[in-house]
């Protein structure tokens, strides 16, 4: 059959009839199969979803087209039936939220009419937006800043690979290259952008309770001889949701005349809430911060942030190429947008974040953030009421809880471990529940695997979380009595009325 209303346009004045149509389809398919789904992840494990979702999605590139209704109709239910909902209680593997309504519907607008967002002839409007969306973060961020920016980013891994090539650019005419020192605890992402970039290798310091250790950090940087040197500190780590001591590390490096990033991808969202923000206490001391509004601020993928202290640390980002950004069309007056970027077309991300801004104001973002932290304490204090659980020494970290089975410690350690690993794999394969996994120090010193929940759930309540330790609970004493498989019952949907749903 022909393309049909396959090949309709989504933009101009007809656009949006189109477009309603075709929305109805994608909407009818999102409700009803995440109720035959019936939980926070598909039963069955790697091969059933990819047994089930090739029969509904293949061939990919028919001969001949289906129509727009029927592909719709078909591969959006392929996607929502093999989900992982972040919109369940039960998926709180990773820092992967829910997104908010208000940002989805404000995606469709963004997609529709496509703006590149590289130069001012293709997104007119959407430029300013965004310019309106990193002045009001690169304020949040730093306060005090005679001439505070930031850039739109996909993410934590692209700012930080940023941050890192400005600091690169700053120290070229400094004496030797920048030598990176971060913590043990540090995201990968630091790492891989010091390889990207061609620096040495970082320089790792040792962590204390999951935070960078102020003695070492000192130790080391003396260690270093005084060269150019840029300390990478992290408020909030993925696996524990710890926020190093940004005012004594920042204190150390302006001492040793070493220049501070700090990643605070998934705490940097703190700013919102008077009573958290002083959480991150001395965050504004760093020269640039990476965060990230698709964890603690519940917007689509991608929704990264890179703020700097200054607008001029982004000088080495200028390019200029006559089709983007002649020199007489800026004399003229045109926007340069070019420079906001390592990247050329660029998605105009700012409008989702600026209409949830507008939305919910600063109040209402505080009011979320505050409800996941509030959320994961009482969740740490149910974990500690059951007997059969174990949370991790320590204070809740941010919105992040570990714990694992009491079953466990009564086996040697890699005996306990693999409990707990395979107490995460068999609740995946039954579609049960999307626990994370964290190695961490345990309060005798020891690393053991733990079982993760990072609650970024806006709305759900602790009771909606407590049927999760329930299923724990139950598939840690199958393990431990080698009742389990190593990977689950994987051929059946579990029941009902073990599975947790919205």
């Amino acid at each position: 059959m022909s393309a049909g209303t396959g090949a309709s346009l989504a933009g101009g004045v007809h656009g949006p009839g189109h477009l309603r149509a075709l929305t109805a389809v994608v909407l009818d398919a999102l409700e009803t199969a995440a109720r035959t789904r019936g939980g926070p992840l598909p039963a069955g494990g790697p091969d059933a979803v990819a047994r089930r979702t090739t029969a509904l999605a293949a061939p990919v590139l028919p001969e001949e087209g289906i129509g727009a209704e029927a592909a719709l109709a078909d591969l959006v239910r392929a996607v929502v039936e093999g989900a992982a909902d972040p919109a369940d209680p039960a998926c709180v593997a990773h820092l992967h939220c829910p997104p908010l309504a208000v940002a989805v519907a404000a995606e469709l607008a963004g997609a529709a009419l496509n703006p590149s967002m590289d130069s001012w002839d293709q997104a007119p409007a959407a430029g300013v937006i965004e310019e309106l969306t990193t002045a009001a973060l690169a304020r949040l961020v730093h306060p005090e800043a005679a001439a505070p920016d930031a850039l739109i980013t996909s993410g934590g891994t692209e700012s930080n690979l940023v941050a890192l090539l400005l600091a690169r650019e700053r120290a070229a005419a400094g004496k030797g290259p920048l030598r990176v020192v971060t913590g043990a605890n540090a995201h990968h992402s630091v790492h891989r952008a010091a390889w990207t970039l061609g620096l040495p290798a970082p320089a790792v310091v040792a962590c204390h309770d999951g935070r960078i250790d102020p003695a070492a950090l000192e130790r080391t940087l003396a260690g270093l001889g005084g060269g150019p040197a840029l300390v990478v500190a992290t408020a909030g780590t993925t696996d524990e949701g710890r926020i190093d001591p940004l005012p004594e590390i920042a204190r150390i490096a302006d001492r040793y005349g070493a220049e501070l990033h700090v990643d605070a991808a998934y705490g940097g969202p703190l700013l919102f809430s008077e009573r958290l923000a002083p959480r991150l206490a001395g965050l504004d001391r760093a020269v640039s911060v990476t965060f990230d509004l698709h964890k603690l601020g519940w917007q689509p993928v991608a929704a990264g942030v890179l703020a700097v202290a200054d607008t001029a640390l982004l000088g080495p980002l200028s390019l200029r190429t006559d089709y983007l950004n002649a020199d007489d069309d800026t004399e003229a007056g045109l926007p340069d947008l070019l420079g906001r970027s390592i990247r050329t077309t660029r998605r105009p991300d700012a409008l989702k974040i600026a209409v949830t801004f507008r939305a919910l104001g600063r109040r209402g973002l505080s009011e979320l953030v505050e409800h996941c932290v509030r959320t994961a304490e009482e969740f740490g204090r149910a974990v500690d009421a059951r007997p059969a659980l174990r949370r991790r020494p320590g204070g809740i970290g941010i919105s992040t809880v570990l714990f694992r089975p009491v079953v466990a410690d009564g086996l040697e350690p890699v005996a306990g471990d693999a409990v707990v690993a395979e107490v995460r794999r068999t609740l995946l394969m039954d579609g049960r529940a999307v626990l994370g996994r964290a190695v961490a120090e345990d309060g005798d010193g020891r690393r053991r695997l733990w079982l993760k929940a990072t609650l970024l759930h806006p709305n759900a309540a602790t009771a909606d979380l407590a049927p999760l330790l329930d299923l724990v609970t139950e598939a840690a004493d199958r393990a431990a009595a080698g009742g389990g498989d190593g990977g689950g019952r994987g051929d059946t949907d579990a029941p009902a009325a073990e599975r947790l749903s919205p």
